[in-house]
């Protein structure tokens, strides 16, 4: 009986011990377990104006130490070059124009809070999926994914209607004409024109009637009236929205409620970092999702007093010194909360940095490093490539750099995975899961190509040939700069996508990036043996991409992008719309 007693002992015993010899190491458990997920993106932040991809005058110790801790990517690339559809991409892993969210026509980004397009309710976001799977979601800081459909408080883009459970910041973006004491930002040639069309109209109705007075033009006074009218109807109409853009563009809202209208700039920062900070402490004790979006470095370039006059690259950047010290302050409480090495953190921008942007002397916009051209440009590298940090101590190796193609798309497959969730099997995916690429499990990015949109227009796709490790890109569509080597469309503010302010190239310009990064040496059939096996192979993916491609109702319509009064937020009765809760507070 004791030799029967010992062997079904034995039996018990020996697949324990060979199943906890299978047992991965502790590294690995700990990535099937969830996470605590913090994203940070910067708005129009330049890749080359952090310390770790080669600035050493901006100082970013805190951005810098979380690639020392971590993973750095040095092709990360943005779907789209401008902040609305590069960030519905980054929510949803699909290429805006899936989703409709990248323009046909030159406005190319949500222009006001009271307009009618947006993220659709139809689309589901990482932060959907990953409330779904229990986790508590917040967004703090930038939306820029619409609001309103058809009615002031349907609220039918909102991110509450998004899969976070929590929101404060501003619906919409940093703008100059949020700051009173800045020359207004948006729309800003076409205000021109309005201006000087009323001017003309104006005139034109007084020189009438000052020739009825004197006798030397026969013309009816109730006619004359009847322009006036006219006159005064065209005023309002255009001037009831952008003569108010501080009060319809510039609030801060807290879930459904407006609390700032117009939003106090001067306390924006820290109630964007207080909220950041609060959301962390209050979630602790669960598994988190926490997306700071910055407005920095977004012109006007909010930035406190502590830091005005600290940066050698003027008030540009002295807001990236400040934008660095919140993620520092970010990074220190996860650290005091002891979640360090339960927490994923993710560093990028939105898309390149803005070369136009200027005041004078001033330069406003960011720097894109080694790359050509900069925000806007959908094909050009400044553009599209951006910063890319990942960190999860024990998880992901420190101090790694990755060289392969990676897509902020790649966030969306990678957070669901980590959260247990399951991508939408109905609708294209865009994006991949980057953890085995992160943790070196693999050698090569999944992507073989990637897709650069201008808008709906197709400028520039890139194949990643990972059997000899070139990188090719070709260019269908390019900007026209000004003046003639400029590096950017200075006579414009921002380039076009299409029309004359572009040039179309047949056959296209090809560059191996992975030998010239800067875009500076077009290949030609004369120069690259393989020049036209390389066209024909990245035609046929662009073939291929374009058939997965299905109609979707454009939210960046003429229609959906105008003011609409009836959907603009307002905290009292419109059109009277303006409080200050926090400062009641």
């Amino acid at each position: 009986a004791s030799f029967f007693l010992l062997c079904f002992r034995t039996s018990l015993i020996r697949p324990l011990i060979f199943g906890l010899l299978l047992q991965p190491p502790v590294a690995q458990l700990s990535v099937i377990t969830r996470p605590n997920i913090v994203l940070l993106m910067a708005d129009d932040l330049g890749i080359g104006d952090v310390g770790c991809y080669g600035n050493d005058t901006i100082r970013t110790p805190n951005i810098d130490r979380l690639a020392k801790e971590g993973v750095k990517l040095t092709q990360h690339i943005a779907a789209a070059p401008l902040c609305t559809p590069s960030r519905a991409a980054f929510l949803t892993g699909r290429y805006p124009l899936r989703s409709g969210m990248d323009a046909v026509n030159n406005y190319r980004v949500i222009f006001w809070n009271g307009g009618s397009g947006g993220l659709p309710p139809n689309e589901t976001t990482f932060a959907r999926i990953l409330q779904q799977q229990g986790y508590s979601t917040g967004l703090i800081g930038k939306w820029h994914q619409g609001v309103n459909c058809e009615s002031r408080n349907d609220h039918c883009h909102h991110p509450l209607k998004h899969g976070f459970d929590y929101f404060y910041g501003m619906p919409f973006t940093l703008i100059s004409d949020c700051q009173p004491t800045e020359a207004p930002e948006m729309d800003r040639p076409f205000r021109r024109k309005l201006w000087f069309s009323t001017q003309m109209i104006g005139l034109a109705i007084l020189t009438a009637a000052l020739g009825r007075l004197t006798g030397l033009i026969s013309v009816s006074w109730k006619m004359l009236t009847c322009l006036a009218g006219f006159s005064l109807l065209f005023f309002i109409c255009w001037f009831s929205s952008y003569g108010f853009v501080r009060y319809w563009n510039c609030i801060m809202m807290r879930n459904h409620e407006v609390t700032e209208q117009p939003m106090v700039t001067d306390r924006t920062t820290s109630s964007i970092l207080r909220e950041s900070i609060s959301f962390i402490e209050r979630n602790k004790h669960k598994p988190f999702l926490l997306f700071l979006s910055f407005l920095h470095s977004h012109t006007p370039l909010i930035t406190t007093e502590k830091f005005l006059g600290r940066s050698s690259h003027g008030l540009y950047g002295d807001n990236v010194e400040e934008m660095d010290w919140m993620v520092g302050q970010v990074l220190d409480v996860i650290d005091k909360e002891g979640l360090k090495n339960t927490t994923l953190v993710y560093f990028a921008s939105d898309h390149g940095g803005w070369l136009e942007r200027q005041e004078g002397q001033r330069q406003l916009g960011g720097w894109n490093g080694i790359y050509r051209g900069g925000k806007a440009m959908g094909g050009w590298e400044g553009g599209i490539r951006v910063p890319g940090i990942f960190r999860w101590p024990g998880v992901l190796p420190a101090g790694k750099v990755i060289n392969e193609p990676t897509s902020l798309m790649d966030i969306y497959p990678t957070v669901v995975n980590l959260a247990g969730g399951v991508l939408p099997q109905d609708r294209v995916i865009d994006g991949r899961d980057l953890m085995p690429l992160l943790r070196g499990m693999v050698e090569h990015s999944e992507h073989e190509f990637l897709f650069h949109y201008c808008g709906i227009h197709l400028h520039a796709a890139r194949w990643h040939q990972k059997d000899s490790g070139a990188i090719w890109k070709a260019h269908y569509v390019t900007p026209i700069f000004h003046p003639l080597g400029a590096g950017a469309c200075y006579d414009r503010g921002i380039c076009p996508c299409f029309g004359e302010g572009v040039t179309h190239h047949d056959p296209p310009l090809l560059f191996d990036l992975s030998q010239d990064p800067s875009e500076a040496k077009p290949l030609s059939a004369d120069t690259e043996p393989l020049f036209d096996t390389v066209i024909k192979k990245i035609g046929r993916a662009i073939e291929e991409h374009r058939s997965t491609l299905t109609p979707v109702p454009e939210q960046l319509s003429m229609y959906n992008v105008v003011w609409k009064p009836w959907l603009q937020p307002c905290c009292g009765t419109f059109p009277f719309c303006w409080c200050d809760k926090e400062g009641d507070n």
